[in-house]
């Protein structure tokens, strides 16, 4: 689509292609989170990576190596994101879904805001901070119960009742995706009429490859992301506004 065709133009154009569709689903990243006071991931100034290095606080292999600077960390993860609700990106999709517009929501976060905000289908690919597990026993706690602990805990890590520490219910790098969350994620993707990628950088494998499964299987992929993603050239809408504001003018044009 051209560089110089209209926010609403665009809009429209996105309109069309869900009336049009026999399923659509969404592909949801960080960006969709911003507006609720998350932070992304790498963007300059407040992305989550920029003073620190991923694989040295939130790799499965720094987990075991060392649970007290890994849950200093995720201590700390923990505290942003709590108290934070759902925005109008998130209602929106849920809007969308209510109409019978939108079959199901893949997201790569792990904040809990689109079960929050009634979200029905939600494939979580990354997990999600709502529960922490014990590898040894396999004993599985809330959050509010894992965030008693760390607090209580001499060393501030939160242990299981069999002595162990606990690891949040998340893919730390280092960890395969749940094979069902990934085969779901897959299956939507290929039966998409349209994929909408919202808030994704769409460079997060294996992930990043739902769009060319749509693609592959006759469908078209929309996107809703403030800056570059690799598959602009080839979407057919990209809306690079607000992302409440763009789906808000998305749901009036339906």
């Amino acid at each position: 689509m051209s560089a110089s065709t209209s926010s609403v133009e665009r809009v429209a154009r996105l309109a069309s292609l869900i009336r049009a569709a026999g399923s659509v689903v969404a592909l949801t990243g960080a960006g969709i989170s911003v507006p609720s006071g998350i932070p992304d991931f790498r963007s300059p100034g407040s992305g989550l990576w920029e003073n620190v290095d991923p694989m040295e606080v939130a790799h499965i292999d720094a987990w075991r190596a060392d649970p007290e600077r890994f849950w200093h960390f995720y201590g700390n993860r923990f505290q942003t994101l709590e108290g934070k609700e759902p925005n109008g990106a998130h209602a929106a999709l849920v809007e969308l879904e209510r109409r019978g517009k939108l079959d199901a929501i893949v997201t790569q976060n792990i904040d809990r805001l689109h079960r929050r905000a009634g979200s029905a289908r939600l494939v979580e690919v990354h997990g999600s901070i709502d529960t922490s597990s014990c590898l040894s026993c396999g004993a599985r706690y809330p959050i509010a119960e894992v965030r008693r602990r760390l607090d209580a805990s001499p060393i501030s890590v939160p242990g299981c009742d069999c002595g162990q520490p606990l690891k949040p219910d998340v893919v730390l790098f280092g960890e395969w995706l749940s094979q069902d969350a990934l085969s779901e994620a897959y299956a939507l993707a290929a039966g998409a009429d349209v994929l909408l990628c919202i808030g994704s950088s769409l460079e997060v494998h294996p992930i990043a490859q739902l769009p060319g499964v749509t693609r592959q299987n006759g469908g078209a992929v929309a996107i809703v992301t403030q800056g570059a993603t690799p598959w602009d050239s080839r979407a057919a809408v990209k809306l690079d506004g607000d992302v409440v504001a763009e789906l808000d003018a998305l749901v009036a044009a339906l």
